[in-house]
């Protein structure tokens, strides 16, 4: 299955809908099962087949000989359905700490999906200039873009303005203020690979800002 979000040492990742998941191969290293059990106990779990469909995707894994293995990759639903028929006190231990894992990476993604919606160009070099990239990689850059153009971050721009939560504020800005984020967005592009620390771009951007605004009332 392909991966927007890479694999954490839990096996937790975030398929390219944009919905986290957990490969079998990691859960049963973490329960201490077989992994052909912990098929066998997915393919004998007493759900419908609409629960099946959308909870549990079949995947594969080369192992050591480099052959082919079927594998599992669920949601967060599907791990907690299949995790109730496991026991004890260990298995409860486990259960707790991928609940955690997947609130952490559903918090990611809600992050990716956010900075997706209004620095498309950013938030696609900020995943190449990081192998594994955190939530304030991207938070960090669109709320100083925001803060520069705005005044406020997209957060505080909803709230300010009414608008539901998650929803992009673009439709929200002026002709200007878009194309001022725009074009910072472009030169942040460039900076983040230059300029490693994050004070000094800033000062770089409000820079750039200055300069614009002098030229286009010149």
């Amino acid at each position: 299955m392909k991966e927007l979000i890479p694999k954490d040492e839990y096996g937790i990742f975030a398929d390219t809908h944009d919905t986290a998941r957990v490969d079998s191969l990691f859960v049963a290293q973490a329960f201490e099962k077989r992994h052909d059990n912990v098929l066998k106990d997915i393919r004998e779990l007493d759900c419908s087949d609409t629960f099946r469909l959308l909870n549990f995707e079949e995947s594969s894994y080369r192992n050591a000989q480099g052959k082919k293995q079927p594998a599992y990759c669920m949601t967060r639903d599907g791990f907690v359905f299949l995790a109730m028929g496991y026991r004890g006190k260990k298995a409860a231990e486990f259960k707790e700490l991928y609940i955690r894992r997947f609130n952490e990476m559903e918090s990611f993604i809600r992050t990716l999906v956010s900075a997706r919606q209004e620095f498309p160009l950013l938030t696609a070099n900020i995943k190449l200039l990081h192998d594994h990239p955190r939530p304030y990689h991207f938070s960090n850059e669109c709320d100083m873009l925001n803060r520069i153009v705005l005044g406020l971050t997209a957060k505080q721009f909803r709230l300010a303005n009414g608008i539901e939560k998650g929803k992009s504020i673009r439709p929200y800005l002026s002709d200007s203020q878009i194309m001022m984020l725009d074009t910072l967005q472009k030169v942040d592009i460039g900076l983040l690979v230059s300029v490693p620390d994050y004070e000094q771009r800033k000062r770089y951007l409000e820079w750039y800002k200055l300069k614009m605004e002098e030229k286009s009332e010149g």
